[in-house]
């Protein structure tokens, strides 16, 4: 009997985040995919040379900070950890739901720094 694994991507998580209010997409530092909402970035997808989402950065709550760095696979982001943002290449020990949880939360965290006014114009409130 064959075992399911874990996807060795994050694709589901991609698409996840490209559905949230206000959010937006770019390609930076050359390859790079970066979502944002308010043009304030919340997820960032390091691709491998077939374009799928192999590492994923992005912000999480202070006080989960290092919590989720004591989790096998997870990391503080190169030249965001002192944002307190995370990078997580696979194997990893999050489970897919924890992950999508986790996109959410970002995408929440960064909105909230929005102004109310562009919070309004995104339709976030």
């Amino acid at each position: 009997m064959a075992t399911r694994r874990a996807a060795a991507d994050f694709e589901p998580q991609r698409a996840l985040s490209a559905t949230l209010p206000g959010a937006t997409e770019s390609v930076k530092w050359g390859a790079d995919l970066v979502h944002s909402v308010g043009e304030k970035m919340f997820v960032i997808y390091l691709p491998d040379a077939s374009g799928l989402a192999r590492v994923i950065n992005f912000k999480v709550d202070a006080e989960r900070f290092l919590e989720l760095t004591a989790v096998p696979g997870v990391t503080p982001a190169p030249y965001l950890a002192r944002a307190k943002w995370v990078q997580v290449k696979h194997p990893h020990g999050l489970a897919a739901h924890d992950l999508d949880e986790l996109v959410r939360r970002s995408h929440a965290l960064v909105a909230a720094g929005l102004t109310k006014k562009l919070q309004r114009e995104l339709g976030l409130l």
